[in-house]
């Protein structure tokens, strides 16, 4: 990124969840989407689920869950994105990073950030599937706070880090493909001459980064999805872990439905990396400008 060599790493780490956060109020009906269509367990389309939606639970719905987007994005956003930005700078020192370097270097701090967001994202996964749900058997969580009290109440306390395994697994697929190709990406399009530094550039440097991402991180993603969501029955859980997943998806549903609600999954990513990495950027840019 253009300016991090100047910038505190506490700002780093600020401006990151801030990118996030502010990414999130414009994707979150993308998210809710995409939660809802892999948790179907049928073929689906994103127009029915969004028609579903609109028809039994009102356009409000699609906002379902925010307070836990949030929530996520402050945890996990400002731990990945924050610790990204310092471990490039320390491996910019000598030379620039390669791609697998810079791949490495997102994975690590994915794996870390994730940790740290596991029980907002199990809050957020419930959330915005509630309103799916038979009114009886819905969790009706008031916010995101509710439902982080509620889960450690009724279920323990290492419930809120129920699925941390594939939850860190998806973040490093996400997180290697995300960083690396949106800094690889900015790179070679620089050196086309068709771009210089600014809001063009980061965007076609994100959509392109989406795409990879989208398609690397599907199957991790819905296999995290069915597991925070999972009810125990009688002692026992719905599956075993995120292999038990991917096995009863490919059985019961196909191949294909590991990337199912791609298109939605992309919709979210594509512009949420864009708007993260657009105000990131430019808050770095404005920082460098009023303050380094």
């Amino acid at each position: 990124m253009s300016s991090e060599k100047t910038v505190p790493n506490s700002i780093k780490f600020l401006f990151g969840g801030t990118a996030g956060m502010a990414a999130t109020c414009f994707v979150q009906p993308l998210d809710l989407i995409k939660n809802r269509m892999q948790l179907s367990g049928t073929k689906t389309t994103t127009i029915s689920v969004i028609s579903s939606i609109v028809k039994n639970e009102g356009l409000l719905a699609f906002y379902s869950g925010l307070s836990a987007g949030l929530l996520r994005q402050g945890t996990y956003t400002t731990a990945r994105l924050g610790i990204y930005t310092w471990l490039y700078e320390l491996a910019s020192k000598d030379s620039q990073p390669n791609f697998f370097m810079k791949a490495l270097i997102g994975s690590t701090a994915g794996c870390i950030g994730a940790f740290v967001g596991t029980p907002a994202e199990v809050a957020l996964i419930r959330m915005t599937a509630d309103g799916r749900l038979p009114i009886a058997e819905r969790r009706n969580y008031k916010n995101a706070f509710n439902a982080l009290v509620r889960i450690a109440k009724e279920e323990g306390f290492l419930a809120l880090w129920r699925g941390t395994i594939p939850t860190m697994g998806r973040a490093m697929v996400v997180n290697a493909a995300q960083l690396a190709s949106y800094s690889q990406s900015k790179e070679i399009l620089l050196n086309t001459g068709y771009f210089e530094e600014g809001i063009s550039l980061h965007f076609v440097s994100s959509m392109i980064s989406g795409l990879v991402t989208t398609a690397a991180s599907m199957p991790v993603d819905i296999a995290k999805t069915r597991i925070q969501n999972m009810k125990i029955v009688d002692g026992k859980p719905e599956f075993k872990g995120a292999i038990d997943v991917i096995v009863q998806v490919c059985r019961n549903e196909g191949l294909f439905s590991l990337w199912k609600g791609f298109f939605p999954y992309y919709a979210r990513l594509g512009p949420h990396t864009v708007l993260t990495f657009i105000f990131l950027e430019q808050m770095f840019g404005l920082y460098k400008t009023y303050k380094a």
